[in-house]
């Protein structure tokens, strides 16, 4: 390790790591895994907003100390979460900050103009992707540096705010494969969700009214081209949020109700098992990156995603996966066909997995990280 990190001090400040479950939160705990693994001399300081003094932590460290400001009213934990930092900068400066979030920047910039330290910002996905406030324009200009997870979200950042590519490096998103592995159906849940004897296509989603585009009614529509192929087919839909009585509705009205099996929330821990249900995962989507994508690649079940968007780095530009128009039922159709056909190289589940391993594990994240670190 090079003398500039032979006893860095880090602040890092995130919106959320443990009290949400969600794909920026899983993100967030393996950039702190990465940290935590150089065993760095020292103490870093990481500051969460939203997340509770008494969250369960499994990443509590010596190397690091954590602050947590959510309180039952939000404005006083930005309040909590300003006086925390405005402290920490006066009596123990970090020599770098890694904002978390856009939403955090203009607080980070003001913060380290102050104290002449660099920072650098962290972004994911659409948060940065349309017209920023500013403050935000400000502290996003400002940084030393600017990471992304996938070149896609790289290319549309640079276009919304005039950024130099060079100016982003990507630090895409990884999956623990000790967790996420290939295994036989459960018995239990394929009784639960009545699946026995079903060719099953699974999607790992937030069902908000304004995440539509994460794809499930195009597959809904796209489920009587499926059965007259593959009768047996049926779609298994995790999450929750607003938008499942419309889809459920949708259902009704394209005559697939019997054939679509809403979950509801599948804690992080039972995923692993639910992605052993899947003979093909289906989000036609427009990601930043796709976490689940990873996860499900991992668990050797072949993937479809859309054609425009950050998923074209985990699926290596169709490589690994299909990729088709997010928003076309019959070309959704066609995938899931040749997907649950299996015919397709993409459809061998122990090569997808040595693919992805090699790619997005821990261990790779651990060494990109420290690379833009030390640069």
């Amino acid at each position: 390790m090079s003398d500039r990190t032979a006893n860095y001090q880090t602040i890092f400040v995130f919106l959320e790591a443990f009290d949400c479950e969600g794909g920026i939160q899983s993100y967030v705990k393996d950039i702190l895994r990465a940290y935590i693994s150089w065993g760095l001399p020292g103490k870093s300081e990481v500051f969460l907003l939203r997340d509770r003094p008494n969250t369960s932590n499994p990443l509590a460290s010596n190397n690091l100390k954590f602050h947590y400001c959510k309180t039952f009213h939000p404005h006083l934990g930005r309040l909590r979460l300003i006086t925390a930092l405005t402290w920490a900068f006066w009596w123990h400066p970090p020599q770098q900050v890694i904002c978390g979030h856009i939403k955090l920047a203009p607080l980070v910039q003001k913060l380290c103009e102050w104290r002449g330290i660099p920072y650098r910002i962290l972004t994911y996905g659409k948060e940065v992707w349309e017209p920023l406030s500013s403050a935000e324009q400000r502290a996003l200009q400002q940084a030393e540096g600017i990471w992304t997870i996938s070149r896609y979200s790289r290319d549309r950042l640079c276009a919304a705010h005039h950024i130099l590519p060079q100016r982003v490096q990507i630090l895409p998103c990884v999956v623990d494969g000790n967790v996420f592995t290939p295994g036989e159906k459960s018995p239990e849940l394929v009784e639960r969700y009545g699946l026995a004897g079903a060719k099953v296509l699974m999607t790992v989603a937030r069902l908000w009214s304004g995440d539509i585009y994460k794809g499930v009614d195009v597959t809904i529509r796209a489920l009587p081209a499926i059965a007259a192929i593959i009768p047996e087919v049926k779609y298994l839909v995790i999450g929750r949020g607003d938008d499942q009585p419309r889809l459920a509705q949708l259902a009704v009205e394209v005559g697939v109700a019997d054939k679509v099996i809403f979950a509801g929330f599948v804690p992080a821990t039972e995923l692993v098992w639910h992605y052993r249900l899947a003979d093909a995962y289906v989000m036609p989507s427009q990601e930043g990156f796709g976490i689940v994508y990873l996860e499900a690649m991992a668990c050797g079940i072949p993937v479809l995603a859309g054609d425009n968007d950050g998923s074209a780095d985990p699926l290596q530009d169709g490589k690994l996966g299909w990729q088709v128009p997010h928003r076309n039922p019959e070309a959704v159709a066609a995938a899931c066909i040749e997907m649950l056909q299996g015919e397709d190289r993409r459809c061998n589940g122990l090569w997808l997995r040595e693919q992805v391993l090699h790619l997005f594990s821990q261990e790779v994240l651990s060494q990109k990280l420290k690379f833009i670190f030390n640069s």
